[in-house]
């Protein structure tokens, strides 16, 4: 279940569906919730935060076994929605509650600032364990906020970062404990709320302009 809830200026959206993987629900639901903040006027600040032990565990492939059709439609749409984030016109900060894996850790690079928990939880690239390359897309969204030397040992190696360690590989910026890590991504974002949402859009736009379009997106 994906909801969003206002905190003033700040739209929290929360994953809440255990896990928080990728699937033909899921997707549908994600692309509702772009479509209503591109909607929205005035000051605005978006905070993506999970549940539990979970900020999201990537794409759910055992909803695809058998159905490649669906496989293939989940996956655009998760690459689509990668590039309506990266140029959402609004300041965007990840609330990394718990683990962030595979699609869910790229879904965290496409957002203006991260947060994560320091007792628990790994951000990982895990595709290379599994056999399973980033497709353009899902690299574009990666290397949109990491370095070619982290990017590289992130999926080269399957490496799980602690909040620790992706602090100090720059894949997050912010660190707080379990029931801090909310609070401290929406005070953050409100920071930013107010800030002139047409001078974000343009520089998102030269920013990850490249990267939203190898992700289908337009702009």
């Amino acid at each position: 279940m994906l909801t969003i809830k206002r905190h003033g200026d700040v739209a929290v959206i929360h994953w809440q569906d255990h896990e928080n993987r990728f699937n033909t629900a899921s997707v549908s639901r994600w692309h509702e919730i772009i479509d209503e903040l591109e909607a929205t006027t005035g000051p605005l600040a978006v905070v993506i935060t999970g549940e539990g032990k979970f900020f999201s565990n990537g794409l759910d492939l055992d909803s695809f076994a058998g159905d490649p059709q669906a496989a293939k439609s989940v996956i655009d749409g998760v690459h689509r929605l990668f590039g309506r984030l990266l140029l959402l016109p609004a300041y965007t900060v990840a609330a990394l509650n718990g683990h962030t894996f595979a699609a869910g850790a790229m879904l965290a690079c496409t957002v203006d600032a991260r947060v994560m928990r320091t007792d628990r939880g790994y951000w990982c690239l895990p595709e290379v364990d599994l056999g399973l390359p980033l497709t353009p897309p899902m690299f574009a969204a990666v290397t949109s906020r990491l370095s070619v030397a982290t990017a590289a040992e992130a999926m080269n190696t399957g490496r799980r970062y602690t909040a620790e360690d992706a602090f100090a590989a720059g894949i997050v910026e912010h660190l707080a404990a379990e029931d801090q890590v909310l609070e401290r991504a929406v005070a953050i974002a409100a920071g930013v709320a107010a800030k002139d949402r047409s001078v974000i859009a343009e520089h998102k736009r030269m920013l990850f302009g490249d990267a939203a379009r190898t992700c289908g997106v337009d702009c």
